[in-house]
C-alpha cells in the first residue's frame, strides 16, 4: 500500500457560521492523504493506475468553492466523500481542513477539522414476513445499491424460515448481502433505518412480523457494543436464517469474537 499526499492546498473561499464569512472569501488550507495500492502503477509507470493528484486537487477545489458551509467539519467530510467516490481504488482517505484566519479572539496558528474514511466490508441480514416479501427484499437491495457510500458486492439466495422470537406468526423470507462501504457504523445504521422506513417498516413489538428488517451482522473486524448498536450482531449465532445465507456468500469470513470461519459455525 502507499499514499498520495496533498499538503496545504490553498483555496480562497467562503465557509463559516458568521454572515460575513459566507460572503467574504478567506484562506483555507486543505491537506489529503489517499491510501491505495499503486504497486502496479509504479512498476509500469502508468498514471492511469494510480490516484491522480491533479484530479484529486480539482475535486477538493470544486467542493470548497462550489459550496458554502457553516462548519469546516462539513467541508472536510464532503471532500473526503468525493475523493472516495472518485477513486474507488482508494482504501482510505484522510482530509484536514485548516482555517488560519478563523474569527476567534485568541492567538493561534490555525483552526482545523480532520476526517478519516475507510472502506470496509460489511455483511447485512435482510428479512420480510409481510406482504410481497420478495418485493420488499428486492427493494432493500436496490436501495442499498443506490445509497452513496455503499457498493453492493454479493447477494445470497432467498431462503424461507420460520418466525423467531415467539412473537411473529408468518413465515419469513431471508437473505444476506455483502457490501463495501466507507460509511462509519452509525452512519450505515442510519441509512438502514431510512431504507426500512421507506419499505413501510412499522416498529411495534420486538420480533413481530414486519415488511422489512435489515441487521448489521459484521462490520469488518470491528467489535462494537454501544447503546443501540452491537456488532457482531448479538444473536446471529442462534439464527439459522442468518447463518445459512451468510455461509453461501462468506464461508471463509472469520468472526472477530469467536475466531471461527462462518462455514464452521454450527447451531
Amino acid at each position: 500500500m502507499g499514499k498520495v499526499i496533498i499538503k496545504k492546498l490553498t483555496i480562497k473561499t467562503c465557509h463559516g457560521v458568521n454572515e460575513e464569512e459566507k460572503h467574504k472569501p478567506q484562506r483555507f488550507e486543505i491537506s489529503a492523504e489517499i491510501t491505495a495500492d499503486f504497486y502496479d502503477a509504479a512498476k509500469d509507470d502508468d498514471i492511469s493506475r494510480t490516484v491522480n493528484y491533479s484530479t484529486a486537487t480539482k475535486i477538493i477545489t470544486a467542493v470548497a468553492t462550489n459550496n458554502v458551509f457553516n462548519l469546516i467539519e462539513t467541508l472536510a467530510s464532503c471532500c473526503a466523500e468525493e475523493l472516495m467516490e472518485n477513486f474507488p481504488q482508494a482504501s482510505s482517505v484522510l482530509v484536514c481542513v485548516e482555517k488560519p484566519q478563523a474569527p476567534v479572539k485568541a492567538e493561534f496558528k490555525t483552526m482545523a477539522a480532520e476526517v478519516f474514511l475507510k472502506r470496509t466490508t460489511a455483511y447485512l441480514s435482510l428479512g420480510s414476513s409481510m406482504g410481497d416479501k420478495k418485493a420488499y427484499l428486492d427493494f432493500a437491495i436496490k436501495e442499498l445499491s443506490a445509497t452513496r457510500g455503499i457498493t453492493l458486492k454479493k447477494v445470497s439466495s432467498y431462503m424461507e424460515s420460520q418466525p423467531y422470537g415467539g412473537v411473529a406468526k408468518n413465515t419469513f423470507l431471508n437473505a444476506c448481502v455483502q457490501i463495501e462501504t466507507y460509511l462509519p457504523p452509525r452512519a450505515l445504521l442510519k441509512e438502514i433505518h431510512r431504507i426500512e422506513e421507506a419499505g413501510e417498516r412499522i416498529r411495534t413489538l420486538r420480533w413481530d412480523d414486519r415488511t422489512l428488517d435489515i441487521d448489521i451482522i459484521f462490520y469488518g473486524r470491528e467489535v462494537i457494543c454501544e447503546e443501540g448498536l452491537t456488532i457482531p450482531h448479538a444473536d446471529y449465532l442462534n439464527r439459522s436464517f442468518v447463518l445459512q445465507p451468510l455461509k453461501e456468500i462468506a464461508p471463509d469470513f472469520l468472526c472477530p469474537i469467536s475466531g471461527k470461519r462462518v462455514s464452521d459455525i454450527c447451531l
